[in-house]
């Protein structure tokens, strides 16, 4: 098979100014996709995409009318975008605060973002999908796998992601639409989030920085934090045609930690 394993096929990846969404756009794009990254940040978005070669629309991805704007464009352009990677999230609401504390309206912020979404993402991507077939790619985490107490909502909300991606598998293998949905299971990833995991940690428990990601890291058995990097090359596999009979299935990126949980 060659190098370019998307080639010829279109990507649409949220939250694709920063972070995972980016690393995994740049990734396609150097596998050969046309990709659009999609954001609520319009300049770093805009940035983003002229810095790696990516087309960049504006979206909140709570909000269906900008789903349904987005496919339109593509529609009218007679654009088959053939992948979708629902990586937009949110994660800071909440971050580090006692179960007893917990807000209700952070806690609905997130899974307004996290889950509602990606519901929004794979109905408007099956809409778009179902003749001629696609992939589906929902950023989970580890958290959804293992309890987190000190991020119990963010947990709930990849794990409903989780079961989500399931039941879309299902469905569209049921509907014989040749749509294909699986999620990443991201652990610790070098990234700006896990730098504000790493700092809530610290003030919580009254310790440095320094030893709260000491902490992170004994609970990785490879002894390594992962990069941007590696999550990208799970999403590359989802996106192309290797993982042709793969649906409904998971990759957990987390050097190990499950096996320790």
């Amino acid at each position: 098979m060659s190098d370019k394993r998307l080639a010829g096929k279109t990507a649409i990846v949220t939250g694709g100014a920063s972070g995972l969404g980016l690393g995994i756009a740049q990734r396609y794009i150097e596998h050969g996709a046309n990709v659009i990254i999609t954001d609520i940040n319009v300049n770093a978005g805009e940035q983003a995409a002229a810095k790696i070669g990516a087309r960049f629309l504006e979206q909140d991805v709570t909000d269906e009318s900008s789903w349904e704007a987005l496919f339109t464009t593509l529609t009218n352009e007679q654009v088959h975008a053939s992948v979708l990677v629902n990586n937009a999230g949110f994660a800071d609401a909440g971050l580090g605060v006692l179960f007893e504390d917990i807000d209700v309206a952070e806690a609905k912020k997130i899974f307004t973002v996290n889950v509602d979404g990606t519901i929004l993402g794979c109905k408007h991507a099956i809409r778009h999908m179902k003749q001629n077939g696609g992939s589906i790619i929902n950023m989970s985490s580890i958290a959804a796998m293992v309890p987190v107490p000190f991020i119990a909502a963010y947990g709930a909300s990849k794990a409903a992601v989780r079961h989500l991606t399931q039941s879309v598998a299902l469905y569209c293998a049921q509907q014989g639409y040749r749509i294909r949905c699986n999620s990443i299971h991201p652990g610790q990833i070098r990234t700006a989030m896990h730098n504000r995991l790493v700092e809530a940690t610290a003030k919580h428990n009254n310790i440095t920085a320094t030893q709260a990601e000491a902490g992170f890291l004994d609970m990785i058995p490879m002894g390594e934090f992962g990069q941007v990097e590696d999550i990208a090359n799970a999403a590359l596999y989802f996106a192309n045609d290797e993982s042709k009979h793969v649906t409904g299935d998971r990759i957990l990126v987390d050097g190990g930690m499950m096996l320790t949980s």
